[in-house]
């Protein structure tokens, strides 16, 4: 079922989440509340490292340019470009959901992705607070869980994510493509500017929940000179992984990247669109599994020995670009009482730790 709000609310004028350039944009948001049928997606992609991922928001009003999951606004009848960054679906019983599925006597704990679409911390969670309402159940079970995000407002779930970090087990992967403030709001309009991105992952780090930065995605001539700047400053704020992963553009994505590339960085656009192709064997994107997220040729593997590098230098251990799912263990699957299961903590593995 869903329902569109004839009066959304608006995402900036919580006092949970601020903006951090100035005054913030102009709300024109289509807001969508629905009554999903699960929460769970189970991946099947041979090159994504994780089993299970949860969105509990379709769109995301970040407004990345690149972003990979634009075409799946598509499947709701909506456009890949601004309908991506203004019409939000919002999965309101999201929490109930899982809460019913961790219930089950067929679930076995794994870790959980948080982000596997879309991101969990985009400014509409400040008023819906689904991304907590289902850590908490994650925490009640049990369940481990990884995140990737830009959006500073995991800064408020710190609490939650230590003790879920005690309990079962919590990785958060703070997406940080630039180091230029200006040349990140560029790109990600409606994301936390890289500064504030930083301060993020020490947010973390002091809490005690295990932190790492993602350089995702690395678009050679705009940001792949700034890979040291962005993992020694990672690492100064307290981040122990990195990994990183090539632009790849869908063909929805392409006239959306590079309409914004064009407008904002018009002097740059034909060179970033020449490193790609050098990367990318004359394409932009490539499809292939186990293709998607890397890139060929000498200059991709010359930001490769960079990445690896510096990652060896500042202490950080550096996560593979195309990171494979791990077989199960043998053994016991299931979960006893409220402990974490053999295939839990071996899949825990793929957010840096066994």
């Amino acid at each position: 079922m869903h329902k569109t709000l004839s009066n959304p609310p608006n995402p900036w004028s919580s006092t949970q989440i601020e903006y951090d350039l100035g005054e913030p944009p102009e709300v024109a948001l289509t807001v969508i509340e629905e009554e999903a049928k699960s929460i769970l997606s189970e991946n099947k992609s041979p090159d994504i490292p994780f089993r299970y991922s949860l969105n509990p928001y379709r769109g995301c009003s970040h407004a990345c340019a690149y972003c990979y999951a634009r075409p799946s606004h598509q499947y709701l009848g909506f456009g890949a470009g601004t309908d991506f960054d203004s019409k939000i679906v919002v999965k309101v019983n999201a929490a109930e959901l899982l809460e019913k599925r961790m219930r089950s006597r067929t679930w076995v704990a794994e870790p959980i992705s948080f982000s596997g679409n879309t991101d969990p911390y985009q400014p509409l969670e400040a008023s819906y607070q689904l991304t907590r309402r289902c850590l908490e159940v994650c925490l009640r079970h049990r369940n481990p869980v990884g995140i990737i995000t830009k959006g500073s407002l995991v800064r408020r779930d710190v609490d939650l994510l230590a003790a879920l970090e005690v309990a079962a087990g919590a990785r958060v992967f703070v997406s940080v493509p630039f180091a230029d403030d200006d040349v990140g709001h560029a790109i990600e309009p409606g994301a936390s500017i890289p500064s504030q991105r930083f301060k993020t992952i020490r947010a973390l780090a002091e809490a005690g929940v295990p932190v790492g930065v993602a350089i995702a995605p690395v678009i050679p001539g705009l940001n792949d000179s700034a890979i040291p700047e962005i993992l020694e400053r990672a690492a100064e704020a307290g981040a122990r992984r990195a990994f990183m992963i090539l632009l790849r553009l869908a063909d929805e994505v392409e006239p959306v990247f590079v309409e914004r590339l064009r407008a904002s960085m018009p002097l740059r656009a034909e060179k970033v669109l020449r490193g790609l192709g050098e990367m990318r064997g004359g394409r932009v994107g490539d499809k292939r599994f186990g293709h998607r997220m890397v890139g060929q040729g000498p200059r991709w593997e010359l930001v490769r020995q960079v990445f690896h590098l510096h990652c060896r230098r500042l202490g950080l251990e550096a996560g593979e670009e195309m990171p494979t799912r791990p077989e199960r263990p043998d053994g016991p699957l299931a979960v006893v009482g409220q402990e974490v299961g053999r295939v839990g903590r071996a899949q825990l593995s793929l957010f840096g730790e066994e």
